[in-house]
């Protein structure tokens, strides 16, 4: 194998990871706050739809922030309906699921194509062009947000007071920390990652939207941020073993000589194994916070 494999290898790795650590280094927030959102498959799916929408109206730029736009406001319900309102996490995660993949099946069918919408030309992101080849500024977004949120939820006082309402509202609120306020604005803007990797995929990477475009990547976000243990920098670590083995699957189904010895459905489902045994291997020894998934009423 030449070097020239090799740096493909890494460059199509590189694009992969990019989805799985936005939406897992979003996930890392809300979490740390004390809310678990396992909607962000249909965040991802629903933001790259109007990503699109956006970018095909006004360009890439306006349709990256769109998308974005697209999840804070629907991490902002998630956030309305479990705080608020005391609504079960896990049903309205699964609530949000659902409703993108209704919606966009819809606005498929709407455009009379069935099941597969192209973007424009004039929508998609110009890559960087280096000697080595081409690749997506999102992939230096990618790296530089988890570093940000590490040194947010570290390294700042507004970092402590996330991380003291998803350990102990009850002591955070006696200290004046409004809990509900708090929780709302780290679950949307985590929410705003998520969207912001659906934009991704629809306006960079793939340039299409499909009902099955997110093809699980909210959830393997989620199983990454498990391995993380709500460490953003190991969510990029996690998001780089899933790209690694998710283009190493698309790079097999183009060799024949590779696919008489392995078939490349096989390969293909190597990401997604790796990830989840991975996750496992670390459920039981990652501590979470103490309050997260549980409502907060003021006694």
């Amino acid at each position: 194998m030449n070097l020239s494999y090799l740096w493909g290898i890494l460059l199509g790795s590189l694009h992969a990871m990019v989805p799985i650590t936005l939406a897992g280094t979003g996930e890392v927030i809300g979490e740390s706050s004390g809310l678990f959102n396992i909607g962000l498959e249909g965040i991802i799916l629903l933001s790259a739809m109007t990503g699109a929408l956006g970018a095909e109206a006004g360009g890439p730029i306006v349709g990256l922030v769109v998308g974005m736009g697209t999840g804070f406001v629907v991490g902002l319900i998630f956030g309305l309906v479990c705080t608020y309102l005391k609504g079960v996490q896990l049903i309205a995660g699964v609530g949000i699921n659902l409703f993108a993949a209704g919606l966009v099946t819809f606005w498929l069918i709407h455009l009379g194509v069935p099941g597969h919408h192209t973007i424009a030309e004039e929508g998609r992101m110009v890559d960087i062009s280096t000697p080595f080849g081409d690749f997506s500024p999102m992939i230096l977004v990618a790296i530089v947000f988890p570093v940000v949120i590490y040194l947010l939820l570290f390294r700042t006082k507004l970092g402590l007071k996330i991380r003291a309402v998803g350990e102990n509202p009850q002591a955070a609120d006696v200290a004046g920390i409004k809990i509900h306020l708090l929780r709302l604005f780290s679950t949307a803007t985590g929410a705003s990652l998520a969207g912001l990797a659906g934009a991704y995929l629809s306006i960079d990477w793939i340039g299409s939207v499909t009902k099955e475009l997110s093809a699980g990547r909210g959830f393997i976000a989620l199983a990454t941020v498990v391995f993380s243990g709500l460490n953003p920098l190991l969510v990029l670590l996690g998001g780089f073993i899933f790209g690694f083995f998710d283009n190493l699957a698309v790079w097999v189904a183009t060799m024949p000589a590779v696919q008489q010895i392995i078939p490349w459905q096989f390969v293909s489902m190597a990401p997604y194994v790796v990830t989840l045994m991975v996750a496992a291997g670390v459920i039981g020894r990652v501590r979470f916070p103490a309050a997260m998934g549980v409502p907060y009423e003021r006694e």
